[in-house]
């Protein structure tokens, strides 16, 4: 059993506060932070956990921490996860891995050179629809794959999102906040990429909030708000991407694989499930595959319980730091790409996450 301390008591952390008490069974919280107050009192009486930390030094200082769960705002990220590992304690955290690209290579280092284990979010890629969509790929259900495309085309979060600000600040924009979804995916189908280039541009310099309670604020926005890319992954397949928070409406698919015997239409990889579609040379018409794993349903925090299984039993684990430091530097490598006018070829590489037994359940 692995203790957690959760630091960041936002949007996202109700489903990690649900899952780690009631699904995940090698879990459990030892206390929670957050800079609101009333957000970590609120979480610890919602969810019975023990403790309310005042501020990250005191979650690291407490001798039962062994994972730090960091759902921090991104431009947050570094300074909670190098605290933490520096304190030698574990440390799982929401994506991206950092603002930046040096910023994730330092926690790498870091983690390294503290021997603790460093993984994060996105864990999508670990429920039912990917993971059978890459035991699909992996069978030759497609032959040979050729090409992947991917979109994630929407008008951005000030419309929904009770604090959409973070969005727009260092560290947010479509491709570093839903890129890891799709990216990840995509290295889990494919494996890893050697190069990339890029198109970005920021379409609108502010955005109104529509949602409550900050309804009617003005956002700067600071960040690349429509970004293209082209992939060259190393087994050769050439991937698309892109990701938008300027599209009122699209029809595009999530993602789709295309190879020299049939095409795969992925699910969205923003949840566990979704529907999968296959259509080969033989069948013509695309139809639904049944799921051949576990995980359909909301599973956020299915990657920190296999890294506490990892921790337990000294080995690999699928959202590892690794993964998340390659994905960033593939979203980052767009933007350098467009900056610079050519190709960007990466200095990262990882092997393609090892796959959930089928029947896993922690």
């Amino acid at each position: 059993m692995q203790k957690v301390a959760l630091v960041g008591c936002g949007a996202i952390s109700g489903i990690y506060l649900k899952n780690i008490t009631n699904v995940f069974n090698n879990l459990e919280f030892t206390g929670v932070c957050d800079l609101i107050p009333e957000r970590a009192q609120k979480a610890s009486e919602e969810y019975n956990i023990p403790k309310i930390y005042k501020d990250v030094n005191e979650v690291v200082a407490d001798p039962e921490v062994d994972i730090v769960l960091n759902l921090t705002r991104p431009y947050e990220h570094f300074d909670v996860a190098a605290c933490a590992i520096k304190a030698g304690k574990h440390v799982y955290s929401e994506k991206p891995l950092g603002a930046s690209l040096e910023e994730g290579v330092e926690l790498m280092r870091l983690a390294k050179e503290h021997n603790v284990l460093l993984g994060g979010a996105p864990d999508t890629f670990l429920g039912a629809g990917i993971q059978t969509c890459i035991k699909l790929v992996k069978d030759g259900y497609i032959g040979t794959p050729i090409g992947a495309s991917a979109f994630l085309l929407c008008r951005g979060h000030e419309t929904w999102h009770p604090d959409p600000e973070f969005y727009y600040k260092r560290g947010g924009g479509p491709m570093m906040d839903m890129g890891p979804y799709y990216v990840t995916a995509l290295v889990s189908l494919l494996g890893p990429v050697a190069a990339v280039s890029g198109m970005t541009k920021t379409s609108f310099e502010k955005r109104t909030i529509t949602s409550k309670p900050h309804y009617g604020e003005v956002i700067d926005v600071d960040v690349k708000t429509h970004v293209a890319g082209m992939m060259a992954f190393e087994s050769g397949v050439i991937g698309t991407i892109i990701t938008s928070f300027d599209v009122y409406k699209a029809q595009m698919p999530f993602i789709e694989i295309y190879g020299s015997e049939g095409t795969l239409s992925v699910p969205n990889p923003n949840v566990f499930g979704g529907t999968i579609k296959l259509s080969t040379a033989q069948t013509k018409e695309f139809r639904e595959m049944p799921f051949v794993y576990n995980y359909s349903e909301n599973s956020r925090g299915l990657g920190l319980a296999d890294m506490a299984d990892a921790i337990e039993k000294g080995r690999e684990y699928s959202a590892n730091g690794d993964l998340n430091l390659h994905v960033l530097e593939i979203m980052t490598a767009f933007e350098e790409s467009c900056k610079q006018r050519k190709q960007i070829d990466l200095a990262s590489t990882v092997s393609q996450p090892k796959q959930l037994c089928r029947n896993a359940r922690y």
